[in-house]
């Protein structure tokens, strides 16, 4: 339970937690800030660490000058695009040997097709909302990659994405995150936007299910 408490307080209180590191590590944290980015976006075993509001808590600290917005920017920005560009890659090289193996549960070859074909469809608004979406994103170019989406087509899409997610975050936090009221309230703002991040996968996991119910007769 201690464990779970400190998870939840570490989340509640970015900008505290954050200052700290500032204050131990110096420019380093830029490093840090880099190496979270990728990893959450770059990793399938990794989909939790924090993404929206860590950067949204950065650009808060750039506007009280402790960090530079442009260096944040530039740098999470090539970790986003870097971080999915390595997720493509490991799911297209290890995916289908995972697809091919006959003790694998749960896994079809139709699997893999659907998964191609709704990419190639779909690809570009899958791998751009999907940077907007905690947990999602960090699968959306694992199985891009599996799908054996071009990877060209993967890439613009990526970047437009990446680059997207960063700046509205950073600069989100940069322009509104030292206003009275959200410093008053930056818990409640940190998590407004967890649960706005979160709501529309659950909307879809709404739906879903609700397609899985039988129909009641009347």
């Amino acid at each position: 339970m201690d464990l779970i408490h400190m998870f939840i307080d570490y989340f509640l209180h970015l900008d505290q937690h954050l200052t700290d590191v500032i204050q131990m590590y110096g420019m380093w944290t830029y490093v840090i800030l880099f190496f979270i980015v990728f990893c959450e976006t770059g990793l399938v075993v990794t989909p939790i660490l924090p993404g929206d509001s860590l950067l949204f808590a950065a650009g808060t600290l750039a506007a009280r000058g402790a960090l530079q917005v442009e260096s944040l920017f530039i740098l999470l920005s090539i970790a986003a695009v870097g971080g999915d560009t390595v997720n493509y890659w490991v799911g297209n090289i290890v995916g289908p040997k995972v697809f091919q193996q006959e003790k694998v549960r749960f896994m079809k070859k139709e699997y893999l097709d659907r998964t191609h074909e709704f990419y190639e469809r779909h690809g570009g608004k899958t791998i751009i909302i999907a940077r907007f979406i905690p947990i999602i994103r960090t699968f959306a170019p694992f199985v891009a990659g599996i799908g054996r989406m071009t990877y060209f087509r993967f890439l613009s899409y990526n970047v437009i994405g990446g680059v997207a997610w960063i700046a509205l975050f950073i600069f989100g936090g940069y322009f509104f995150g030292n206003i009275a009221m959200v410093k008053k309230n930056f818990t409640l703002v940190i998590l407004a936007i967890i649960f706005i991040s979160i709501l529309p996968g659950m909307i879809e996991y709404a739906r879903q299910r609700s397609k899985r119910l039988p129909a009641v007769s009347a």
